[in-house]
């Protein structure tokens, strides 16, 4: 246990459960890609797989924080000042939030379907309902709140500080607190993936890729504008001319496997 509250195991650890994860998701996500409005499937697939992407797409960037926590946590049990709570507690809390995410997404899915999605049909206004939710991924980018929940991955010291809690529970919690903030700062971009296809690997690449380099390169708070006009630009061609863009499937064109999702 105090291994892995070391930076470079630790480290190693996390790395190795986003690759373990990429793995699994690609295994189980193979040609289920049917675009926009792609079929969600039954609830309990539907978790596991979220669950497993967000791992994929999400512990990278998160790998400082985690690194962070065991690094404060470490020191404090070294200095007797609480027990040493193991670290996966921290990254469970913070997977909580994320799957919470994953739930309201899925309830709204289940709302419009039953509701009647005739009016969804890429043949009718699904280019543009893509589009708009593209566009609107990209107008939060510029929102305040999309500021300060950025400015919290990238510099989660002060929370740390001013926000820790002792013990399995405190941990936890943490977790979860973080991860909200990271819900706050992605949650656009995840709309911009269930716009262009939540089981395309293509996008869910392309989207992970976007979120690492927001919350770790030097310049990450200013690609955020980039990111933001991209997305626009995105919304207003899969609207215009969704045949042209590269990497997105037609919805009338669904995966075979598509067809043996429970």
């Amino acid at each position: 246990m105090r291994a892995l509250s070391r930076p470079v195991p630790l480290a190693a650890l996390v790395l190795v459960g986003a690759l373990v994860a990429w793995i699994i998701t690609v295994q189980r996500m193979r040609g289920m890609d049917a675009g926009p409005g792609t079929d969600l499937g039954g609830l309990g697939w539907y978790v596991g797989i979220w669950v497993t992407m967000m791992a994929a797409m999400m512990l990278p960037s998160a790998a400082p924080m985690v690194l962070l926590y065991a690094r404060v946590s470490g020191e404090r049990a070294r200095r007797g000042h609480a027990e040493l709570v193991p670290t996966w507690i921290f990254v469970a809390g913070y997977l909580a939030a994320w799957t919470a995410y994953g739930l309201v997404a899925y309830g709204i899915y289940r709302a419009i379907v039953s509701a009647g999605t005739d009016y969804l049909a890429w043949d009718r206004s699904g280019p543009y309902v893509a589009g708009a939710a593209l566009a609107a991924a990209g107008i939060y980018q510029l929102t305040p709140l999309k500021d300060v929940c950025l400015r919290h991955c990238r510099s989660p010291l002060h929370f740390l500080l001013h926000g820790w809690h002792e013990g399995r529970v405190g941990a936890f919690r943490m977790g979860v607190e973080h991860g909200a903030f990271c819900v706050g700062c992605c949650w656009g971009l995840m709309l911009a993936l269930f716009a262009l296809g939540v089981m395309s690997l293509v996008w869910m690449a392309v989207v992970a890729a976007v979120i690492l380099v927001e919350k770790l390169a030097p310049q990450g708070e200013r690609l955020s504008r980039v990111f933001a006009v991209a997305l626009v630009a995105l919304g207003v061609w899969v609207a215009s001319a969704p045949a042209s863009v590269p990497g997105l499937t037609q919805p009338d064109r669904p995966g075979p496997a598509m067809k043996s999702m429970p």
